[in-house]
């Protein structure tokens, strides 16, 4: 499917350097609802752990080409891009060659903006509405280059003790790259992930998010739910794993209101 001209590309970033937030699961499950939505998506795989091509149903190391090769210059990036079970959404996946790719960037005159370079390819651009970005869990060169990418970025944070610990690094990154690399670098929106109802350290969480960003933060929060984290060892997005599971309720939520804020 080939967008018109202006259909223009929204490229998100979900980033936060600390793990085990929700960040795979969220680029995973935004994107799969997304291309439910007939909104066509591409999912770029950045975090060397592959989660998230193993989550859409992508078998790792099954393929000769990966993010890696179109990072470094060596593919284009056309020739790289997958399918997916799910019509609307492709995947551009990750490989573990990406651990050595932040040596290799280094003797590069545009290493923070190989990324980017490559997703403003013709076709890519003319093909996908939404490009989501799964970021690596670190904040080197490889997140620099999906920082310089993205328009935007979504940080989930856990509703646990110390949520908010290392947000402040991440954010004075994120100051770093709109000062020289990203000028139009925003947040898209805060998420709380990991929420449970029943506890009132999930409300105080959501409290202190919403003092700190505003209307930042979505009305959304993922709750806690044993089916969203099953799914990834079958392959597949909460979607297509148990469409009616409060997990898969909620990146509908969030995905209605990505897609109003972005009309």
């Amino acid at each position: 499917m080939i967008m018109s001209k202006k259909n223009k590309t929204k490229i998100i970033a979900i980033c936060n350097q600390k793990g085990g937030v929700g960040k795979t699961t969220t680029a995973v499950n935004l994107s799969a609802f997304l291309a439910a939505s007939e909104q066509p998506t591409l999912v770029v795989d950045m975090d060397p752990q592959a989660n998230c091509t193993s989550g859409l149903g992508i078998e790792v190391g099954s393929y000769k080409n990966s993010v890696y090769n179109v990072i470094i210059g060596k593919t284009n990036i056309n020739k790289c891009i997958l399918k997916s079970k799910l019509d609307f959404l492709d995947v551009l996946p990750a490989s573990s060659q990406l651990v050595g790719a932040e040596i290799e960037l280094v003797g590069m005159l545009t290493r923070e903006s190989m990324l980017k370079d490559q997703l403003m390819d013709e076709k890519v651009q003319e093909k996908y509405k939404y490009i989501i970005i799964d970021s690596p869990p670190s904040l080197g060169l490889l997140t620099i280059n999906v920082l310089t990418a993205a328009h935007s970025l979504i940080i989930p944070i856990q509703c646990e003790y110390y949520a908010l610990e290392g947000l402040s690094q991440l954010l004075n990154t994120i100051r770093l790259v709109q000062k020289k690399l990203n000028k139009k670098l925003s947040i898209e929106g805060i998420l709380a992930t990991m929420f449970d109802s029943r506890l009132n350290l999930s409300k105080e969480v959501v409290k202190e998010l919403k003092q700190y960003f505003g209307n930042k933060v979505y009305k959304t929060a993922i709750h806690r739910n044993v089916r969203l984290g099953e799914a990834p060892s079958y392959g597949e997005p909460i979607l297509l794993y148990d469409a009616s599971s409060i997990g898969a309720q909620d990146y509908m939520s969030l995905a209605l209101e990505i897609l109003e804020k972005n009309e």
